[in-house]
């Protein structure tokens, strides 16, 4: 019986078979801890990469809206938080961090010719985003059982080493003899002509002559009209003027003399023609598209090519360059620019034909009261050929409504050479007052040369006003982009000929 009894004992303690029973059931509880621990870490690592995208996108779009005091809304709008466009019901309890979004002026991005300019006197804008998430058994690991995450983004304002296209940019500078008169605006100080130039001469700064990589931008090839152009051009800039100028005396406008180009009564281009060809030996193209701006699109100048060697003559005609005479204002004739419109637009879809893939642009200042009538300082005719019964182009009444029509033509998809892309039309009304008899021949209906310059304009947002200008009276205002000043006005459309992007969030 011992042996039986102790031979019962010794089997039961060797009997095993039962003893995983617990070990297995603590390695499920393991194995699903650590699965339950690798899905929170996956979960946590996807929204992180959500939470950053919703920060770029959210700093882009703020980016976009610079110089705008619309910039911080706009990247509001674009966040994660509830109820804006990028939340999801993914990322729960999303906030935007205290003193965000905030808008920037970085000295880098001012270097490199992005200026601060009003309202928002920013060139960036940074946006942090914060989330509080669980970790699933993360307690039990010794760690926390939630952690915040952060994303942050920083975006650059639309300028300099943002083009993402090549554009054919005609820009039309008021020439009559309005322009010659004083600005008193303390943002510039000398006369309205000088000013006007002065903005052109910022655009041209901030525009690429050719491809970034490239140390010099190489050899410069003349063209026709005093064109100057680079092999692999990127921006193609031309500027014209009115009244018209004789074809004989036009190069005064950048030879660096102090003589004027002649005026000439106006000339009425056909409305939609694919080539501008000058009318009775008398032109509204100063000098032709031209890239020889710069010698590189990274020059922190225009092109110092002295005065005496050929080519450099848009920068001439604009005053960039040391000791030579820019170009004038010779007056002469009324003001009239419908005819200056669409001889710009032909132009450019002359060049955008040469140079498939290009975006259009047209740029014009002006005062925008057209009144012209009568005789020149010549005794001749300054309306020529125009009807003095009609009312539509050419006619010498409703003037200022006809210009209102040419920037619409010129603006509208499919019309004009202008095909899927239209024209892009800024108007920016110099000292343009908000009375009705300075656009004098337009009766039925009235119109002032406020109105006249925004509708040119092919949308409120490219619509901009020196409404500082002694001459304006301050009474006209753009609602959609106050700034005043021919300089920062210039410089908020070079911005626009870009894209705003993400800069390093160190960026100072």
């Amino acid at each position: 019986m011992k042996r039986n009894s102790g031979s019962l004992i010794v089997r039961f303690f060797k009997d095993q078979s039962a003893q995983m029973l617990p070990i297995m059931a603590f390695m499920v509880i393991a194995f699903m801890s650590i699965a339950a621990f690798s899905v929170s870490i996956g979960s946590t690592y996807i929204q992180q990469h959500e939470l950053q995208a919703a920060a770029n996108a959210s700093a882009l779009a703020g980016a976009q809206q610079l110089p705008n005091a619309t910039a911080a809304t706009a990247a509001a709008t674009y966040s994660s938080v509830a109820g804006d466009n990028n939340s999801n019901s993914y990322m729960k309890g999303v906030t935007m961090a205290s003193g965000y979004p905030k808008l920037e002026c970085l000295t880098t991005l001012t270097n490199m010719g992005v200026v601060c300019v009003a309202p928002a006197n920013a060139n960036a804008i940074q946006v942090k985003q914060q989330m509080t998430v669980p970790i699933l058994f993360g307690g039990l690991f010794g760690g926390k059982s939630t952690t915040t995450l952060t994303a942050i983004a920083t975006a650059s304002a639309r300028g300099s080493g943002a083009t993402v296209e090549p554009y054919n940019v005609a820009i039309i500078v008021d020439a009559t003899a309005s322009m010659g008169g004083t600005d008193s605006d303390s943002l510039c100080s000398s006369t309205r002509m000088s000013c006007a130039l002065q903005g052109v001469r910022v655009l041209l700064q901030s525009l690429s002559p050719c491809n970034i990589a490239l140390s010099s931008c190489g050899a410069v090839t003349a063209g026709t009209n005093g064109a100057g152009n680079v092999v692999g051009s990127v921006d193609r800039i031309a500027i014209f003027s009115f009244p018209n100028v004789s074809t004989s005396t036009v190069a005064d406008a950048y030879d660096c003399s102090s003589t004027n180009a002649t005026s000439e009564p106006y000339t009425f281009p056909q409305a939609g023609l694919t080539t501008y060809t000058p009318l009775n030996s008398s032109t509204y193209e100063d000098v032709g598209f031209s890239s020889d701006y710069k010698t590189s699109d990274t020059a922190a100048t225009l092109n110092p090519a002295p005065k005496t060697s050929s080519g450099n003559n848009l920068v001439k005609a604009t005053g960039g360059l040391s000791s030579c005479t820019a170009m004038g204002n010779p007056g002469g004739e009324g003001t009239y620019y419908a005819g200056v419109i669409y001889a710009a637009q032909s132009a450019l879809v002359a060049e955008q034909a040469a140079f498939p893939g290009s975006q259009n642009v047209l740029i014009i200042i002006s005062d925008g009261a057209a009144s012209s009538s009568g005789k020149d300082n010549n005794n001749n005719n300054e309306m020529g050929s125009a009807s003095t019964t009609a009312s539509t182009y050419p006619a010498t009444k409703q003037e200022c409504a006809q210009a209102v029509q040419a920037g619409k033509d010129v603006a509208t998809a499919n019309l004009f050479g202008n095909g899927a892309i239209p024209t892009r039309v800024y108007s920016v009304a110099y000292g343009a007052t908000a009375s009705a008899s300075d656009c004098s021949t337009d009766k039925s209906p009235t119109i002032t040369p406020c109105q006249t310059m925004q509708g040119i304009a092919s949308s409120p947002q490219n619509f901009f006003s020196d409404y500082t200008a002694s001459q304006g009276g301050g009474a006209c205002i753009s609602a959609s982009r106050p700034t005043t000043g021919i300089p920062q006005i210039f410089a908020i459309i070079a911005g626009d000929l870009a894209v705003a992007h993400l800069i390093p969030n160190g960026t100072t």
